[in-house]
């Protein structure tokens, strides 16, 4: 990687799951030509039908993909967080992005552009099987998650997302929603009305918001409610 980064972004970048199955050294030949951006809260970062020249890997920050109802309102697809990368799949198929990007507060971004990696690919042998394996690998995890998730009732996913938001898993939490609530409730697949019910019903495990402002007093308690402790 000529690129310079700070060693913890570098361990950050060789540990992605899009590399878990690759070397330093092919990481390295593989992001030759990758560079970093900064962007502010609500930039655009790329549209639907934009060319896909690049994909992307997020260093810091949150990215928010998402597709546009009929009414113009956004539906939140995924929210990508720091280590993961996105717009991969695009470069290898329809070289069109398929959704929408836009980017959180403080969202720092590894870009690797499409065409050197793709060449880099096609120079090193068996580097495009170990690409794949470490794609289905993420996959098959993400599949996993899902159907997890919708195994849950909705105040189980609503309590699940607020636990994946936090770092201490036993001390009292304070968080910033990293999307509205609509859009949380776009997120975790329920309505508006259900996330109000679902609020409401965590308030009694420790729960309470005002806004995009929440505290959880106490997150084991949360995790019991949702089978995960």
């Amino acid at each position: 990687m000529t690129l310079i980064l700070p060693a913890a972004e570098e361990e950050l970048v060789y540990k992605a799951p899009i590399f878990s199955e690759i070397g330093r050294d092919d990481v390295q030949a593989l992001l030759e030509c990758a560079y970093i951006s900064n962007h502010a809260e609500g930039e655009l970062l790329f549209s639907r039908g934009d060319p896909a020249d690049r994909f992307f890997l997020v260093l810091a920050g949150r990215v928010n993909l998402f597709a546009l109802t009929e009414a113009g309102d956004q539906s939140i697809l995924e929210v990508i967080e720091r280590g993961q990368s996105f717009a991969e799949a695009a470069i290898f198929a329809s070289q069109r992005f398929p959704i929408n990007a836009e980017c959180q507060p403080g969202t720092r971004l590894l870009e690797i552009p499409a065409q050197p990696f793709l060449a880099r690919l096609a120079e090193r042998r068996g580097l495009s099987a170990k690409l794949l394996a470490s794609l289905a690998r993420w996959q098959r995890r993400m599949l996993s998650e899902i159907g997890e998730l919708k195994g849950r009732s909705p105040v189980q996913r609503l309590g699940l997302f607020l636990l994946a938001q936090i770092r201490d898993e036993d001390a009292e939490a304070a968080l910033t929603l990293p999307v509205t609530k609509v859009q949380l409730a776009s997120r975790i697949g329920i309505t508006p009305e259900s996330l109000s019910r679902a609020l409401a019903r965590l308030r009694p495990l420790g729960v309470s918001s005002s806004g995009r402002e929440f505290v959880i007093s106490d997150p084991r308690k949360l995790r019991q409610f949702c089978g995960t402790d």
